[in-house]
């Protein structure tokens, strides 16, 4: 039962991983957005400097979960078991006459 416990937690990790992904992503987006009109409009202000820290922050942040999101992707064992029985060609019978 313990592989199959371990393949569902994995399945639910990657979901919540790509979940977490795509709000990292917006966070990087939106505070580059925000370095770069504070940087335009105030450069070398503090919520210039604020904005490049918290983007530094969500790039980071994002990456560990990529990171985390292709280690759990490539982790062997994923595939399902094969649990019937091989199949064999099955020879011609002859009866004993």
């Amino acid at each position: 039962m313990a592989p199959k416990t371990e393949h569902l937690m994995s399945l639910r990790a990657v979901r919540q991983l790509r979940r977490v992904r795509t709000f990292y992503t917006a966070g990087v987006l939106l505070w580059a957005a925000a370095a770069a009109w504070t940087g335009w409009t105030h450069p070398g202000s503090r919520q210039m400097w604020v904005s490049l820290l918290l983007l530094a922050v969500f790039t980071g942040l994002l990456g560990t979960a990529s990171l985390w999101m292709h280690r759990l992707k490539t982790a062997p064992g994923h595939k399902p078991a094969h649990h019937a029985a091989p199949r064999r060609a099955i020879a011609p019978r002859h009866a004993n006459a």
